[in-house]
């Protein structure tokens, strides 16, 4: 066997012009394969991580009225749909998928936020437990956060993000200060902030309507001040943190499926999670599917650099002739022939995938520097197309090889 490689690579390097043109196909094949897929999973990536945000996996999940949020402000919410208690909640953490949860309410904040003069007409309020602020990965900017206290003593105390914060106090420090809530001072008493950094992009009404809540800003209160602002018995959502960003949509499903559970009647209002990784995954399988489509077009170049290592090894034979005669005549079956002349047609296509991995690479990271798409390489991918140019190299080698080893001796020494 390294008889054999030793012997492909004395073939190839006597023939160094013939060999390089001969790998030109495989090369681009390669590097054209290489480089789509790359930037298909760097495009795949940039989209769960412009829907999924900033990488804290949570889910919320809240109550539905067919396909839309049933938004208490505007729609009647029906009789049979109780409030949840936090007793649920050992129950959510049992769940395999699930590391942490918190049951908060919401409103939307457009004209019932006030700071003097200043109003917020984007944007939400949220009543939360103790546990909002850990699931949901905020931290503490300025001032400080919730204590115990707040809650048990029912303190009119509020958070609010940065978005509030130039909104309402145009850059000065917001600490201290007491704003309206539905007319009823609330004093601010810390601003946070997410613990990694996400702006979503927004390029249509529909992503707007998406990132609404990430974009119009948060003012958070304890939740048991919110039936002084709002209604003793309006449902409360839940919001739960996954393991990993792939758990998400099972985590929300059999979060939905416990609280579903809670409601004494039948209708059309049930509590359904809000599946951003799965609108990833559908933006991620129409951008595969085109791009699927490209890959298959480059392949067309593997076919010909085939086709071309079939000829050129067609010309090989032609002219080793003598020198397989003269094996034949010592004693060289035909499965030594066969395998020496696979081998050279192997090694030949591998190290033509080796260099086009090497191209496609370059032209990855050409196109994200011109486009601003990220790339994504994967090593699998890598090893899958040398593994694949080798086996391109045996499939159109075995056609030479099988004519190389079918050699009469005497009529291949005869042409000597």
């Amino acid at each position: 066997m390294l008889e054999n490689f030793r012997e492909a690579f004395d073939g190839i390097w006597s023939h160094k012009l013939r060999s390089a043109l001969t790998m030109l196909g495989i090369i681009i094949g390669i590097a054209s394969i290489i480089a789509i897929s790359s930037t298909i999973m760097g495009t795949n990536e940039q989209i769960k991580q412009n829907l999924v945000g900033a990488g804290n996996n949570t889910v919320e999940v809240a109550l539905y009225q067919g396909d839309y949020v049933l938004d208490p402000s505007y729609q009647q919410v029906p009789e049979y749909v109780t409030p949840l208690d936090p007793s649920i909640l050992p129950e959510i953490l049992k769940i395999k998928q699930v590391e942490d949860a918190s049951l908060f309410y919401r409103r939307d904040a457009y004209g019932m936020i006030w700071y003097g003069a200043e109003g917020l007409n984007q944007g939400s309020v949220y009543g939360v437990d103790e546990h909002f602020m850990s699931v949901n990965g905020y931290v503490i900017r300025s001032g400080r956060g919730f204590l115990p206290e707040d809650f048990t003593g029912f303190r009119k105390v509020a958070l609010i993000d940065r978005t509030v914060s130039e909104t309402l106090f145009m850059g000065k420090n917001p600490v201290n200060k007491t704003i309206e809530i539905m007319s009823e001072p609330y004093v601010v008493v810390g601003e946070f902030t997410q613990n990694s950094a996400f702006t979503p992009t927004i390029t249509s009404i529909s992503d707007y309507f998406t990132y609404t809540d990430h974009s119009g800003g948060k003012v958070l209160i304890p939740a048991s001040t919110w039936p002084a602002l709002f209604a003793y018995d309006q449902p409360s959502s839940l919001v739960v943190r996954a393991g990993s960003t792939d758990d998400m949509t099972e985590a929300g499903k059999q979060t939905a499926a416990i609280l579903n559970k809670t409601l004494t009647g039948s209708g059309d209002v049930t509590y359904k999670s809000k599946d951003l990784l799965e609108q990833a995954k559908k933006l991620q399988e129409l951008s595969s599917a085109t791009n699927r489509q490209l890959i298959w077009i480059a392949s067309i170049s593997l076919l010909v650099g085939g086709i071309g290592v079939m000829n050129i090894m067609l010309v090989s034979v032609t002219e080793r002739t003598p020198e397989i005669g003269l094996k034949k005549a010592l004693g060289a079956r035909k499965r030594k022939i066969s395998a020496q002349f696979l081998t050279e047609a192997g090694v030949l296509t591998c190290i033509g995938g080796i260099l086009g991995v090497l191209v496609g690479i370059g032209l990855a990271y050409m196109v994200s520097r011109v486009s601003g798409v990220p790339i994504f390489i994967s090593w699998y991918i890598v090893a899958a197309t040398v593994i694949f140019s080798f086996v391109v190299g045996l499939f159109f080698g075995a056609v030479p090889a099988v004519q190389a080893a079918r050699l009469n001796p005497i009529d291949a020494l005869r042409r000597e």
